[in-house]
């Protein structure tokens, strides 16, 4: 039987699926050639019907292994859910699944989403298909395996979670896009929390518009969700980001607080490059500050701990996970040993970390503290932004006089997403024994739009070899479409450089 156009892009991807297995990107056993086949096969006959489902009938998408699914495990990367298969797919699933796409796997993550470069899993590390000299790179993390799927054409999308950057700094360090929304604009429900004030279900395309199209899908309020914004709430966030015009140009930001003397000068260079791209189009570069941005990366790593703390306290053995072995020969032990024995290195030091700091002779000292930084941070944003927050009904008189707003705010803010170029995964790994909290600081770009909630997307610079480098673009809160349509600019003016 002839392959259609679906069937041979699946077959393409599969083939890649086999070549790049050894980089550990998709979890064991949750690829399905026969089924993967087949249901490419049904979606040609859907297109050649004219009835496809969506625009991505038939695409595989990639699915990080903290989403739920009913037919696939759900591990987190983590010896605690070793074998669980849930009741119950995750929304965004469902919705793909109902778009027609097919989901293509589970990819490969740092435990429970704890980890900047894709190495803290039970599985094993992600690796890097480029290496310098024969030694691999990090991929980054926590969602390496979805950005590495991606670049490697392994499926046509993936979803991963950004907590703190966990979209956004893969997709740079992978040439690929990765975008993060608004925070609640897309359901939460069915996936693993990490820290639930700050995850967010993110999108990795090999473009712009690729992503836009999976976002548009997986959207929407969704009732089982808490944290999922209200339909009213939703329209009047689009009311308000409707009365802002769509300028040709751009008014972009440039935040003084993020010139580190640290940042890789590849990196400055390409980011510098960037701006005079833009600049020649005619948008206008502005320099703003974000002073709380100093004190944001501390707060976070305050925040998320405890709110993991607090999170990962059902697995136990007793009412949820796996329990160790020796917990079941001990008179009187319920499990003591389990914890220790089903949880990783990284994860065990961030419950220690969130328990101490949720602890009554600390809390005041660091959760409260790090919670006023965080008001602060979004602050920062709201008077950098040209567009009103839309929701926040009495903005404050400090934050900015109303005449003089549309003069001196900016549409966007274009920043470096990460610090540094991939570094070596065997330096990573003495670092960790050396000084684990130093990869802390690969998120110093990105942890700000996570603390405020707001839409920000890593646009890949083309690169030779490993030495990947993506530039950040970040919007008001709502301004997702501004954000995606900047990011589409600026993809096609780097481009057309390399070119």
């Amino acid at each position: 039987m002839s392959l259609g156009r679906i069937g041979q892009q699946a077959k393409l991807c599969l083939k890649n699926q086999s070549k790049y297995q050894h980089l550990g990107a998709f979890v064991p056993s949750t690829s399905n050639t026969e089924s993967i086949t087949k249901a490419s096969q049904e979606a040609d006959e859907r297109h050649d019907r004219d009835r496809p489902l969506s625009f991505i009938d038939g695409e595989l998408i990639a699915i990080k292994d903290n989403f739920c699914t009913t037919d696939q495990p759900t591990t987190c990367a983590s010896k605690a859910l070793q074998g669980f298969y849930s009741p119950f797919s995750a929304t965004v699933v469902e919705r793909l699944q109902a778009a027609g796409a097919i989901i293509a796997g589970k990819t490969n993550l740092d435990e429970f989403g704890m980890g900047s470069h894709g190495i803290n899993s039970a599985h094993g590390p992600v690796k890097s298909p480029a290496s310098d000299r024969g030694s691999q790179r990090s991929v980054g993390g926590s969602s390496g395996g979805s950005a590495l799927v991606t670049s490697t054409r392994q499926c046509f999308a993936a979803l991963g979670t950004d907590t703190g950057g966990s979209v956004r700094l893969p997709a740079a360090r992978t040439g690929t896009v990765g975008f993060k929304p608004s925070y609640g604009t897309v359901s939460r429900w069915g996936v693993i929390a990490y820290a639930n004030s700050l995850d967010t279900v993110g999108v990795f395309g090999r473009s712009v518009e690729a992503a836009k199209q999976v976002y548009r899908l997986i959207e929407g309020h969704d009732p089982r969700d808490p944290t999922s914004i209200s339909q009213l709430t939703r329209s009047r966030v689009e009311s308000q980001v409707s009365c802002r015009p769509r300028n040709k140009t751009l008014r972009i930001g440039i935040p003084r607080e993020y010139l580190l003397k640290e940042l890789d000068p590849l990196i400055n260079k390409h980011w510098s490059l960037a701006l005079q791209l833009l600049r020649g189009q005619g948008h206008s570069i502005h320099l703003v500050s974000l002073p709380t941005t100093k004190a944001a990366l501390a707060a976070y790593y305050i925040l998320a701990p405890a709110e993991a703390s607090s999170n990962l306290a059902k697995y136990d053995g007793v009412r949820y996970g796996n329990r160790a072995p020796n917990d079941r020969d001990k008179p009187n032990v319920l499990f003591s040993s389990t914890r220790g024995h089903c949880f990783g290195a990284e994860v065990r030091r961030r419950i220690l970390l969130g328990s101490y700091t949720l602890s009554s002779t600390a809390i005041d000292n660091y959760f409260i503290r790090a919670q006023k930084v965080r008001r602060l941070v979004q602050d920062d944003f709201n008077k950098a932004f040209a567009m009103k927050h839309p929701l926040l009904q009495h903005q404050e008189e400090s934050l900015r006089k109303e005449d003089n707003k549309e003069e001196t705010g900016v549409d966007i803010l274009i920043t470096p997403t990460s610090l540094n170029l991939p570094p070596l995964l065997s330096s990573l790994q003495s670092d960790q024994n050396d000084d684990p909290t130093k990869e802390f600081q690969e998120d110093v770009y990105t942890v700000p739009a996570s603390l405020a909630g707001l839409p920000a997307i890593s646009v890949p610079v083309p690169c030779m070899d490993w030495k990947q480098v993506g530039l950040q673009v970040m919007g008001q809160y709502g301004d997702d479409e501004r954000v995606l349509d900047a990011a589409s600019k600026l993809e096609e003016l780097l481009k057309d450089a390399d070119d």
